[in-house]
């Protein structure tokens, strides 16, 4: 019977079981599988079986509940974040000067970027250029109480470059926004400047939003800039690989 079961097998046993089966039906078997689904034995041991445990696996993790389902939900939140389907899912775009276009690594007067995934960019005119993506986070599967009471970090990137023959602007703005749309949290970056004969490298910046307080259900992400010489065409920054992602 499996209440006889000494509680580490049954641990065991119950580590077996899908994570929200856990959650929704196991977990009103009785009181004793209740303490156990609630308590942080059962998902340490699904956290080591996943390999999920790792450097940010700290030992006093508050809620190994979250934890596990916050690293089984990672992914970047950002949709069309290097411009394989050109400005698809990008909206409140600005087309300044000639607009946005995407362009093939690395581009002309350009470097390839440090990671081999990305094959692609977007680039700003001669005028200011800025888009933007409105992340919802429920419709992400993060929860209102998670954000409330766990309010986990959420992680925000992205990469910028100029041309080696052209100065230019970029700047990036991400707010997070309640129900009602009202800033509960911002981060806007320094008008970053690229002096022209630059090296053209990539740079990456980023943003970590924590203890931001409860109501958060939107991510607003924006970016964007310009060239500084006025040359017709696509002369100004290079944006790609953008991410926004909820982390333990």
């Amino acid at each position: 019977r499996m209440e006889s079961l000494p509680e580490a097998v049954l641990i065991r046993i119950l580590a077996a079981i899908p994570a929200v089966d856990l959650v929704l039906a196991c977990r009103l078997v009785c009181c004793q599988w209740k303490n156990l689904v609630d308590g942080a034995a059962l998902w340490i041991l699904k956290c080591q079986q996943e390999g999920l445990t790792g450097a940010e696996a700290q030992e006093d993790a508050e809620n190994w509940q979250n934890f596990y389902f916050l690293s089984k939900k990672r992914k970047n939140l950002i949709k069309n974040p290097c411009g394989e389907e050109d400005l698809e899912h990008w909206g409140e775009v600005e087309h300044g000067g000639d607009g946005w276009k995407v362009e093939e690594l690395p581009g002309d007067f350009g470097k390839e970027f440090p990671s081999e995934e990305v094959h692609k960019y977007f680039v700003t005119s001669y005028e200011w250029c800025r888009k933007a993506q409105v992340i919802d986070l429920r419709a992400e599967g993060y929860w209102e109480e998670l954000m409330d009471t766990t309010q986990p970090k959420v992680v925000v990137k992205d990469w910028y470059a100029g041309r080696s023959d052209a100065g230019c602007l970029y700047e990036l703005c991400v707010k997070l926004l309640s129900e009602n749309e009202d800033v509960l949290a911002e981060y806007k970056s320094e008008t970053v400047t690229i002096p022209q004969d630059n090296d053209a490298a990539w740079t990456e910046i980023s943003h970590t939003f924590s203890d931001y307080g409860p109501g958060v259900r939107f991510v607003r992400f924006e970016h964007g800039g310009q060239d500084t010489l006025f040359w017709k065409g696509w002369y100004g920054v290079r944006v790609t690989n953008s991410s926004v992602m909820v982390e333990p």
